[in-house]
């Protein structure tokens, strides 16, 4: 598994966390990779334009310390995202913190995603 995560994600920048770039991620979602992609933004950010990506589930960062069972429980690689990529870099803190180990921060975020024309849902 380590392997495939590796693979997946590519090296990390930063100690314990893995990040992937936004064409990366693409490629991913469209060839189907087993992955869940967590937006730790706002509810109201979630749904306001220009969206979300597609699949996104909603753990905002203030739940997440309370919520770490629930993406642990998904026994998926997981991908943080938000609209930089500043709060998804804390949300991997809270998780590797946690002992959740497959884990990435998009780079870029949900703006980098947006200007490269991807889709986005509302």
């Amino acid at each position: 598994m380590a392997s495939f995560f590796a693979r997946l994600f590519g090296e990390s920048s930063t100690p314990g966390a893995a990040w992937i770039g936004i064409d990366d991620l693409n490629e991913q979602i469209a060839s189907g990779a087993a992955m869940v992609v967590i937006d730790v933004r706002q509810p109201e950010e979630f749904a306001a334009a220009p969206g979300h990506l597609p699949g996104a589930i909603n753990i905002p960062l203030p739940e997440l310390a309370g919520r770490v069972a629930e993406a642990a429980a998904y026994e998926k690689p997981l991908v943080l995202v938000c609209k930089t990529d500043r709060r998804s870099a804390r949300a991997a803190a809270v998780l590797l913190s946690a002992g959740v180990t497959q884990l990435a921060v998009l780079r870029g975020g949900t703006d980098g995603w947006h200007a490269r024309g991807l889709p986005l849902e509302r």
